[in-house]
C-alpha cells in the first residue's frame, strides 16, 4: 500500500503564488467593490462643501437672531392628494397677527437619508399671507420640511421640521 504522501501532489511554488494571487486578488476586489458603494451612495451628506458652511455660519447666526425678533407665525399644512402628490399650505403673520404678503416662499421637501430624493416645491401667493404649491409623487415616510421667505433677496424666514407623510 502506498502511503497518503505518495498519492498527493507536493505543494509547489507556483501552487504557493497562484494561492497568494488569488487571496489578494479577492481582497482587493472586495475592497475596490466597497469604495465604489460607499462613494456613489455619499447622498446622505447635509452640505457639499463643510468649509464653505462653515464660513457661512456667523451670518446664519444673525439672519436666525433677525428672524427670531420678527417674531412671525408662520405655519405649514401639508395634505396628501391622490397619486401620492402632497399640496403645501403656508400661512404668514406678523407679530400683530397681520397677514405677510409679497414675499417669495420656497418649500423643499428632503429625505433625511437620501438626498437624491429632494422635491423642491413652488409656493405662490394664493391670498393674503396664504401660500400655496404641489410636489408631486412625494413617497410615504418620515421627510424634513425646509421652508424659506424672502424679499427683495433677503431672507426674511427659514425653518426646518420633521414631518411624517403616509
Amino acid at each position: 500500500m502506498a502511503s497518503r504522501s505518495e498519492r498527493s501532489k507536493p505543494l509547489t511554488g507556483g501552487m504557493v503564488l497562484a494561492m497568494l494571487l488569488a487571496f489578494f486578488g479577492t481582497v482587493i476586489g472586495v475592497n475596490a467593490y466597497m469604495m465604489k458603494m460607499a462613494i456613489s451612495t455619499l447622498p446622505g451628506t447635509e452640505v457639499d462643501s463643510p468649509y464653505s458652511a462653515s464660513l457661512a455660519y456667523e451670518k446664519e447666526i444673525a439672519a436666525a437672531r433677525a428672524q427670531d425678533e420678527r417674531r412671525w407665525q408662520v405655519e405649514a399644512h401639508i395634505e396628501r392628494a391622490a397619486g401620492g402628490a402632497a399640496i403645501l399650505q403656508v400661512n404668514a403673520r406678523d407679530a400683530s397677527g397681520n397677514p405677510v404678503s409679497g414675499l417669495t416662499f420656497q418649500g423643499r421637501l428632503e429625505r433625511p437619508a437620501d438626498k437624491r430624493a429632494d422635491q423642491d416645491v413652488a409656493l405662490a401667493e394664493v391670498g393674503s399671507g396664504i401660500y400655496r404649491g404641489t410636489a408631486e409623487a412625494i413617497a410615504p415616510g418620515q421627510w424634513d420640511l425646509v421652508l424659506e421667505g424672502d424679499s427683495s433677496g433677503r431672507r426674511m424666514f427659514m425653518s426646518k421640521n420633521r414631518v411624517l407623510l403616509n
